[in-house]
């Protein structure tokens, strides 16, 4: 009886275990198919990564070169700018400079003698004297028209920083 339990249970362990050997060998060929596939397809596709890594690298270094270049022109447009308005700001100090030298020259060339000038017939130190005279004359006249009450024993000294050209003295 023993046996016939060990001839049964080896029998029914043979009917389970074909399907689950055939289902293994299935498994191993589809396994070695698609190891060929891997085989066949890797390399290639590792390639194209390759390259396409290289030409990445590439690419970064063109835009690198093309932003430095840019940073450049740029600051050569600037530099140029600046250089621009120092030229432009010395032509207007020239043109400023000419049109008051023609005008001074202008205003020399029309001058006449006016009959209220006087003292140019006085001897050096008696012009002198009269130009004092007058200036302190102005620098009062001034100095009142100016909206500030005088004070006892207030001079014009006291306001000394206030400036009279002398061509009007000699009106």
């Amino acid at each position: 009886m023993s046996i016939l339990f060990v001839a049964v249970s080896l029998s029914t362990l043979l009917v389970v275990a074909i399907p689950t050997l055939r289902e293994l060998a299935r498994a191993a060929r589809s396994a070695e198919k698609l190891f060929d596939i891997l085989l066949r397809e890797l390399p290639p596709t590792l390639d194209a990564i390759r390259m396409t890594s290289l030409e990445i690298t590439d690419l970064t270094d063109d835009v690198s070169e093309g932003v430095r270049s840019a940073s450049e022109v740029v600051k050569q447009v600037d530099q140029s700018l600046d250089d621009a308005r120092k030229q432009v700001q010395n032509v207007q100090v020239g043109t400023r400079s000419v049109f008051v030298g023609v005008k001074t020259a202008w205003k020399t060339f029309t001058r006449q003698k006016s009959p209220k000038r006087t003292g140019d017939h006085l001897p050096p130190t008696k012009q002198e004297a009269l130009i004092l005279r007058r200036r302190e004359a102005l620098r009062q006249e001034n100095y009142w028209t100016k909206g500030e009450t005088p004070r006892p024993n207030d001079t014009y000294d006291d306001h000394a920083s206030w400036d009279f050209d002398d061509e009007n003295l000699h009106k």
